[in-house]
């Protein structure tokens, strides 16, 4: 426990910079970058490291071996030296995320829609959880700002969603979309090409997308829009600092209640305390409530910023069921964008069904041939012996896949808190995830499955099959440190400040009041432009 006007005084000082940011992925690069122009002395630490291109799995023939191994998106199985070990034993979903410059942006997907209007006013609408403290339309010149800086391939028109106009042509449906496209026509049900962050043309220097196999292990060619060739090009230029393998141990408060700094280990393992006039944590939805724990003091016995007691409460994790089946035309498999197509056919609350909100369904290409056999040997499609081959054959390049990103509702007993007894390389207690499905999103799930089902029974597929909860996926973290106007209900205000300590700012998945049935990148860095946008704006009345 840090609670010292002198910090400094057993341990390596460093010069005091103005602002300090924790984490250098989805949400902290946007942020650095934003507040770069106000030409503050501005510091990134981050705990992993750069990811040079030609370190990605896409070089090699073995790609797709390497998921499962250094590239994996479980921290558990990966186990890089810059990782944290997850204690997720009591939770059917696991934890996905990867530490590294890009942060989950190094593995994600691409596929980059927007939350919805309606997923910010879920009590006014359908009475449940809470409305959040802003809405879609105060964060949608965001939205278009991130578009713009990120390149989204899309097509604008979707009667389905807000209005947008994306940056860059769509990505083609290729012989997988087409075939969900005519089975949706057939059922006569919304479809929409997805909207991605990769480059479908050349964009601001990055080259287009060549169809390098999926995106999910990292873009050696650079189309995919992580943020270490997006946003953090642009805050180096404008003189950000970003220091990598630099774990952050706590949060240091000084007699006044303000956050002073940092004690962090340096690449060498040495134990140094980084002062700093503002603290802005980007560590995502389970590595901020584990640092805010871990930073318990005196003044702040139950840990930093938690008067309410709900740090680390309301995790959502997006159950994730995955519906497959087998066509008999060869398609794509993984020789494009993995993600082709969406429909918001059951998106929003239908009094008729048994349960609030709803769900996008998420269509997907197929998968590369390793990964055919594993996954296919392991649910029992694919036997050993005389017929092994012949099956295999029916199997690869002809998998259709849906997923169906279920609306997770708060609820407080799903939470992240810290191990007793596991750690981190530096003796830094590890998190621990409690996690259930609550009844209303198993409801949704069922409902989902049918209706994927259902699509892949018109579009021809055979072997049709199901997993109800995709583990160590889709690594979508939110919730534990949410927004609000009421201190008692909340951790920060509704631009991202603690209540309880005034410089002190979060701006990654951590915030979110609901979870919306969407992948949540695009929004989590709308939200970092919106709240940065603030902190410049209210700089001289930050420390009132």
């Amino acid at each position: 426990m840090i609670e010292s006007a002198n910090p400094n005084a057993d341990r390596p000082t460093d010069d005091l910079v103005d602002v300090l940011i924790i984490g250098a992925g989805a949400s902290g690069a946007v942020v650095a970058s934003s507040l770069a122009e106000t030409r503050m002395k501005i510091l990134c630490l981050e705990q992993g490291d750069w990811v040079k291109p030609g370190e990605f799995p896409a070089n090699g023939r073995d790609w797709e071996a390497r998921r499962y191994t250094d590239f994996d998106l479980s921290p558990n199985r990966r186990g890089r030296d810059t990782d944290y070990p997850v204690n997720d034993d009591n939770s059917i979903m696991k934890v996905a995320n990867f530490n590294g410059v890009g942060g989950g942006t190094i593995l994600f997907t691409a596929h980059y829609p927007r939350m919805h209007p309606s997923d910010f006013r879920v009590r006014t609408l359908d009475g449940v959880a809470d409305d959040w403290p802003i809405d879609y339309w105060t964060l949608e010149p965001y939205f278009a700002e991130n578009d713009r800086i990120t390149g989204v391939a899309g097509l604008a028109g979707d009667p389905a969603y807000p209005p947008h106009e994306p940056t860059l042509p769509p990505v083609p449906l290729g012989k997988t979309g087409t075939r969900y496209a005519q089975a949706m026509n057939q059922l006569g049900w919304h479809w929409w090409p997805s909207d991605i962050s990769l480059a479908t043309t050349e964009y601001n220097g990055r080259a287009k997308c060549i169809n390098l196999g999926h995106c999910t292990p990292g873009c050696a060619q650079g189309a995919k829009a992580s943020v270490d060739i997006t946003y953090w090009p642009q805050a180096l230029r404008a003189r950000v600092e970003l220091r990598t393998r630099c774990r952050v141990r706590e949060i240091t408060t000084n007699p006044n209640g303000m956050a002073s700094g940092v004690i962090y280990y340096d690449p060498r393992g040495v134990e140094r305390f980084q002062p700093a006039e503002m603290v802005i944590l980007a560590a995502n939805g389970i590595g901020t409530p584990r640092l805010l724990l871990n930073s318990a003091s005196t003044r702040f016995p139950d840990g930093l910023a938690n008067s309410s007691g709900l740090v680390g409460k309301n995790l959502m994790l997006h159950p994730w069921p995955q519906v497959l089946g087998y066509v008999e035309d060869e398609l794509d498999g993984d020789r494009a964008p993995q993600t082709v197509m969406w429909s918001k056919q059951f998106y929003e609350t239908d009094p008729s069904r048994d349960f609030v909100r709803g769900y996008t369904l998420q269509f997907s290409r197929g998968t590369g041939p390793v990964n055919e056999a594993i996954t296919s040997m392991m649910y029992g499609r694919l036997p050993w012996g005389r017929d092994h081959h012949r099956i295999y054959r029916e199997l690869i390049y002809r998998r259709l896949q849906i997923g169906v990103a279920c609306e997770d509702l708060p609820e407080e007993h799903n939470r992240v808190s810290l191990d007793p007894v596991l750690k981190d390389s530096h003796g830094i207690p590890a998190p621990r995830i409690d996690y259930t499905v609550s009844e209303n999103t198993r409801r949704m799930m069922e409902h989902g499955v049918a209706r994927a089902s259902e699509i892949l029974a018109v579009a021809g597929a055979k072997y049709i099959g199901w997993s109800r909860t995709l583990l160590n996926s889709p690594g979508h973290l939110l919730g534990t440190a949410r927004m609000g106007l009421d201190p008692a209900r909340s951790v920060v205000n509704q631009w991202g400040r603690s209540h309880d300590v005034k410089n002190l700012f979060i701006v990654d998945g951590s915030i979110w009041v609901t979870s919306g049935g969407v992948n949540p990148t695009s929004t989590i860095q709308a939200l970092a432009l919106y709240i940065a946008d603030n902190i410049k704006n209210r700089l001289a009345m930050l420390f009132d």
